[in-house]
């Protein structure tokens, strides 16, 4: 099977996973559940690519599939248990008001249809890990690949426990976290995301083509700390809790690093 006929098979299974889930959301009227299925795609395409590349060099396919299972189906329990009884984001509320009647089928497109399309081009890293034959054993670079992997993974796994116990106590309402791995990044859970992604890059590029996929661990890292990540997080947090203007000051937003002040080793701060 020819690259650009496995891409686009790979492309269709997109469209059809989003699709149903746009169905759901239609019915629930809840766009916001496309946020669940996020890490869950990037499982699907993984092993979707996997049975369509039996040419490839199985244990570098089973490596990246594994790392991209474990991460998205993770991500996925995360963000669905945490969003579950909640309503839908404020960011797909303010569209449903702007839209209004005409929403169920823009979401399709502005919602579904984007994201599946971002999903496809950044899963690019999962199709040339193991569409190559070659090298015919595991080297260097897909070790260091899972090694890399593996720091992101903890960073973001552990980041989001520290927070939901942070947020679960009730004595802690209106105060910012700024211990664990909060004291030396304000996001060390969209960090931990992003350096996942420069490892699955690095096990593509054990691989003779898996350097051209350089565009998806930088495409990866430019949303979270520019877009859907950091950048959407703190607009919405410097208007509504004013501590988080001293925690700015004093820690990183993405990459982890000493505290500039004292600050942080104070009591948290009322928001």
């Amino acid at each position: 099977m020819t690259i650009i006929v496995t891409l686009l098979l790979g492309l269709v299974a997109m469209a059809v996973f989003f699709t149903l889930i746009w169905g759901i959301s239609v019915r629930l009227k809840n766009a916001g559940i496309i946020d669940a299925f996020w890490g869950p795609g990037f499982v699907l395409i993984a092993w979707v690519y996997f049975l369509l590349t039996p040419e490839g060099f199985t244990e570098r396919k089973l490596l990246i599939c594994i790392l991209v299972t474990i991460w998205g189906l993770r991500l996925g329990l995360h963000i669905g248990m945490r969003n579950l009884g909640k309503p839908e984001d404020y960011r797909y509320q303010n569209w449903r008001k702007q839209f209004g009647d005409v929403w169920w089928w823009q979401s399709l497109y502005r919602v579904f249809a984007l994201q599946g399309t971002l999903l496809w081009l950044i899963a690019m890293p999962l199709f040339l890990a193991q569409y190559s034959p070659g090298p015919a054993q595991l080297t260097l670079l897909d070790w260091i690949g899972a090694g890399v992997w593996l720091i992101g993974f903890l960073f973001e796994a552990v980041g989001d426990w520290q927070l939901t116990r942070f947020k679960a106590n009730p004595a802690n309402k209106g105060k910012v976290l700024n211990t664990g791995l909060w004291r030396y990044t304000r996001h060390p859970n969209y960090f931990g995301d992003a350096v996942v992604w420069w490892g699955h890059f690095l096990v593509a590029l054990a691989t003779p083509s898996g350097f051209l996929t350089i565009f998806s661990p930088v495409m990866m890292t430019f949303l979270l700390r520019r877009v859907s990540g950091v950048t959407l997080l703190e607009h919405n947090l410097k208007s509504t809790k004013p501590g988080y203007a001293e925690y700015i000051r004093s820690t990183n937003a993405f990459i982890p690093w000493f505290p500039r002040s004292q600050s942080s080793e104070q009591p948290a701060r009322d928001q």
